[in-house]
């Protein structure tokens, strides 16, 4: 069998830290729809230092699994999309709160010619059908105001945990990323419009999870800080893609 015959069509990446709750229906929802699919695919969980039965609940699902050490969401879903092997590789968060069936969305906008395909929540179109607490989305909407004017434009939700690249393009990207915390996806982003690539965003259902794992305090603290680190390796010339 050639390499091209075994090389996935679809990589689905899950960056998980203690979701030994959530993660198996996550999990069982994702290998129904893929069963589904005409082509090939893989699910790799990247258990990020999890101190409850995380790995060992994806190990049961019968999916890859990647013990990423480093605390933080960033460092997981980098090892998990340059570990991947598919042609296209989706980061979905744990809890599912996109349904894997909004990724024909994504995929028809890369088909269409753009470079990155992500969901977002903050577009006219989007079906929000349980909302966040009104202070989490305010604390979402004032962040992403700054987001826009400091790091990526135009772009009006950096943070929905659904995002769709290319290998290639993926391969170049997370390469390049150095952030491990929650603001990696800003500076995923600021990536990909610095190189010149075209981002799609595109309207999703969503349905708020309540077991979060955002701290309003110390996670906005945290994101402010990595801006100004963003700023920081643009202008060092950190990010070579």
């Amino acid at each position: 069998m050639t390499s091209e015959q075994t090389t996935p069509f679809l990589s689905v990446v899950v960056p998980a830290y203690n979701e030994e709750h959530r993660l198996g229906p996550t999990l069982a929802r994702i290998m129904e729809y893929l069963a589904a699919q005409d082509y090939r695919s893989e699910v790799l969980v990247v258990d990020n230092a999890s101190e409850d039965r995380t790995g060992e609940v994806a190990r049961e699902a019968g999916v890859q699994v990647i013990e990423e050490p480093r605390r933080g969401k960033g460092a997981a879903v980098r090892t998990g999309m340059l570990a991947a092997r598919g042609d296209y590789i989706l980061f979905s968060d744990a809890d599912l709160s996109t349904p894997i069936e909004e990724l024909d969305k994504l995929m028809g906008e890369l088909r269409g010619g753009s470079d990155v395909a992500i969901a977002s929540r903050a577009l006219p179109e989007s079906r929000l059908l349980v909302r966040q607490p009104w202070y989490r989305e305010l604390v979402g909407r004032l962040g992403n105001l700054l987001v826009r004017l400091v790091a990526v434009h135009g772009i009006a939700d950096t943070q929905c945990g659904f995002k769709l690249f290319p290998r290639e393009i993926a391969r170049r990207v997370f390469a390049a990323q150095r952030l491990t915390g929650a603001a990696f996806d800003v500076e995923v982003l600021f990536i990909v419009q610095r190189a010149g690539m075209k981002i799609a965003e595109v309207p999703v259902t969503w349905v708020d999870s309540p077991d979060t794992r955002f701290s309003r305090v110390r996670d906005s603290l945290d994101a402010l800080k990595d801006l100004v680190r963003i700023r920081i390796n643009w202008l060092l010339r950190r990010y070579r893609v």
